[in-house]
């Protein structure tokens, strides 16, 4: 025999379940995002940003170590590699917003701890964000060799601690402003990419002769595995995802739970919306 608890626990989640069909166009549009095609332009807009972030760092880093003519201060080098980065960044959500825009595992994490995204989905997001990491900074080694160590992020000597605290507060700025400008984890407001480019080239600037200011561990991930050398990599996975399960505590306090419009932009903009 069913309880009134549960009789009311079904009504609420059928009742979530309309809202967030007729917000996002009827059973139509719902049909559309439960289709696998859907899902794999999602993933493949995370590939494709992903694979653009680390080829264009690790490059960058190769291409100024060969090419660069002469010697650079490490803050001449941390001043290029965070401005291309922020531009790629700014291009990539401009382009694929409307499909999907983490490319950052932290931001994947803080999309589905906040429940705009299903877990399954996340850890799909997870595999392809890491894999295309890796692709982009092996592809920059094929062209360039391991010149630049291909923009690894490393701490300075003795400093692995305060590095992984360091990039827990670079990452928790970071998906906090993500989570109160935009609008679901489409990334597609027109001043986001804009936000998250001067972010980038703000912190990474600052921060990136100290431990490389990564906020990204698939970003860290991709150059590391190119060169070799996993060692540090822990501080680029653990210091972002403090920081970011840190961002939405934060950001539930300061505006409340995700609304039904943030948590269906999660996936994404469907197909022939036009019948």
């Amino acid at each position: 025999m069913t309880s009134p608890e549960d009789m009311a626990r079904r009504r609420g989640e059928s009742a979530g379940r309309a809202a967030l069909i007729a917000s996002v166009g009827g059973q139509r549009g719902w049909a559309d995002w439960a289709n696998p095609g859907h899902r794999l332009r999602r993933l493949l807009a995370e590939f494709i940003g992903m694979a653009g972030l680390t080829f264009v760092l690790s490059g960058g880093a190769a291409v100024l170590a060969r090419y660069g003519g002469g010697a650079l201060r490490p803050w001449q080098i941390v001043l290029v590699l965070s401005l291309v980065s922020a531009l790629w960044l700014v291009v990539a959500v401009y382009f694929l917003g409307d499909i999907s825009a983490h490319f950052n595992p932290a931001t994947t994490l803080a999309f589905a701890l906040r429940r705009d995204m299903g877990w399954v989905m996340a850890v799909a997001y997870w595999v392809v964000q890491f894999a295309a990491a890796a692709c982009g900074s092996l592809l920059a080694r094929g062209f360039f060799g391991p010149a630049g160590n291909l923009a690894a992020t490393m701490p300075q000597p003795g400093q692995s601690w305060p590095a992984a605290g360091f990039e827990a507060i670079l990452t928790f700025g970071l998906v906090l402003m993500i989570l109160n400008l935009a609008n679901g984890p489409k990334l597609n407001g027109p001043f986001v990419p804009l936000a998250v480019g001067a972010y980038i080239l703000a912190w990474g600037t600052m921060g990136g002769p100290y431990e490389g200011a990564s906020m990204n561990p698939a970003r860290s991930f991709g150059p590391d595995l190119a060169i070799g050398n996993l060692s540090t990599w822990w501080i680029y996975l653990a210091g972002p995802v403090a920081g970011a399960v840190a961002a939405v505590g934060v950001a539930y306090v300061l505006r409340g739970p995700a609304k039904v419009q943030e948590a269906s932009a999660a996936v994404g903009t469907p197909l022939d919306r036009s019948t």
